[in-house]
């Protein structure tokens, strides 16, 4: 059917077109994805098991939906990625406010159109991008924003009075006709407001001061919603529970590989600083698992959550470290350190809600402890694990390394701003390293050897075979023990 050639409701008659609601809509378009084995919802990882099946149940279901998870956990996306479901265009009454189909009208406007004109009758089209609302619900939000109320202009420039249904001014969701609505935050949205959604919700009608509207609105209904028990702000009403058809709860990532996924999908990295900053893997499994360790750490409010949009800033942050560090060094590439990591402590103070006990350590504090934590939790992956009680005489693979510390009376420093080259240098010095990862980590490439070499110390910290101190220029690396014994 070509569109260019259909203006007129006689038109569209000829051509066969058939109305149908937005939600047999939804559900034939999915249906027919599904029957081509497509993905309905294209970049939303870590779903395919668990959201996704239910949201597409739900939409086969024609139900509004309720979306139920902490912050960061692709609700809106989810709602947004609906669109691709809808048909490309549909035909509407040309110069209605709320879209009416021209096959079965519900305004007086285009009723009093269609009888006035027939099948010449003037069509327009709605392209799906067009179909889509999208109100974050406040406290400020009035039954007048979302469903209409009387205009005492338009009642004096058309000479009507107020008991006419002309001089209503439509809302939000009644401009929404045929489209996807999205209420975000519902739980904000004030009681008195949600009762107001009530008759839209399950009758189809909408009133309006005194008015009582027979106007059976063709809407999919989609709202997002915070667990109540997080939210202080309000709730949702019970009766309005009642009328959503499914409500579907929503989750973090359950492993890395899914949240590196969504990070490096979502990160906005600029190209100059992909060709500047290498990367290695282990950088950002290790910038995940501060993640999860946030979500764990008792420190940081559960209910709250920790959004993804911590880790994709997070890697904004870390390569922006690396790369302002490049910049001031005069280095036109480098490898990301282990110690640029504390570039993204900024990252994680703003999007986490602490509990009594981290405010008293401080968020710097704590988000310096999540890095510490990070590694620790990684680090057996890669090596074997050091047991916090040993024999007196047992060897571990680690000796050597905290000898060669032993040794060094002044201790080992790595400062944030030197060059690469004096940086591998430092590290190089460290023989019993080499050996190390020769032994464990025998394919590692010699570039991304250096991070390694500096995750193993900052392990040994974690575990307490060596002491670190951070201090303005850098970080100075100890054996615990030897000050003491060397009498400094």
């Amino acid at each position: 059917m070509k569109i260019e050639t259909i203006n007129t409701l006689g038109d569209l008659k000829k051509a066969g077109y058939q109305s149908k609601s937005i939600k047999d809509e939804l559900r034939d378009n999915l249906i027919q994805k599904i029957k081509n084995k497509e993905t309905a919802f294209e970049g939303v990882h870590g779903y395919e098991n668990t959201v996704i099946p239910e949201l597409e149940r739900a939409i086969l279901s024609r139900h509004n939906i309720n979306l139920l998870g902490l912050r960061g956990q692709a609700k809106t996306r989810l709602a947004r990625l609906m669109l691709n479901l809808l048909d490309e265009y549909i035909p509407f009454v040309d110069g209605s406010e709320i879209n009416d189909d021209p096959l079965n009208p519900i305004s007086r406007f285009a009723n009093e159109m269609i009888s006035e004109k027939g099948d010449d009758t003037p069509i327009a089209w709605l392209h799906r991008s067009d179909r889509f609302a999208e109100k974050l619900a406040t406290p400020d939000v009035t039954v007048a924003d979302l469903i209409g109320d009387v205009d005492p202009i338009k009642a004096a420039n058309l000479k009507l009075s107020y008991a006419d249904d002309r001089v209503i001014h439509y809302g939000m969701i009644p401009r929404a006709n045929r489209c996807i609505f999205v209420i975000n935050e519902l739980p904000d949205l004030q009681a008195r407001i949600q009762v107001a959604l009530f008759n839209i919700l399950q009758e189809g009608d909408i009133q309006i001061r005194g008015f009582k509207l027979r106007l059976p609105l063709d809407v999919q209904f989609l709202f997002t919603a915070n667990p109540e028990d997080y939210t202080n702000r309000g709730s949702i009403v019970t009766p309005l529970k009642d009328r959503i058809g499914s409500q579907i709860l929503t989750h973090y990532p359950v492993d890395i590989e899914t949240a590196r996924l969504i990070t490096e999908q979502e990160a906005k990295v600029v190209e100059g600083q992909k060709d500047t900053v290498v990367v290695p893997d282990l950088a950002r499994d290790l910038l995940e698992q501060i993640v999860f360790e946030a979500r764990e750490s008792e420190y940081i409010d559960a209910k709250s959550g920790v959004s993804a949009r911590l880790s994709i800033t997070a890697l904004e942050n870390l390569l922006s470290t690396a790369e302002r560090r490049a910049l001031l060094a005069g280095d036109e590439q480098t490898m990301l350190r282990l110690s640029d990591f504390v570039g993204i402590i900024p990252a994680i103070t703003g999007k986490v809600e602490l509990v009594y006990e981290g405010e008293q350590e401080g968020a710097a504090v704590v988000a310096y402890n999540l890095i510490g934590e990070a590694v620790k939790s990684l680090f057996p992956e890669f090596f074997p694990k050091i047991e916090k009680l040993k024999k007196e005489t047992e060897e571990t693979p680690y000796d050597d390394i905290i000898s060669w510390f032993f040794n060094q009376k002044d201790g080992f420093e790595i400062l944030d701003d030197i060059r690469d080259k004096e940086y591998k240098s430092l590290l190089d010095a460290i023989s019993p390293l080499d050996d190390l990862l020769g032994e464990y980590q025998p394919n590692i490439s010699k570039e991304d050897s250096y991070f390694v070499k500096e995750f193993v110390l900052w392990a040994l910290v974690e575990y307490k075979q060596l002491s670190k101190y951070r201090f303005t220029e850098g970080i100075q690396f100890k054996d615990p023990y030897g000050s003491f014994i060397s009498g400094i």
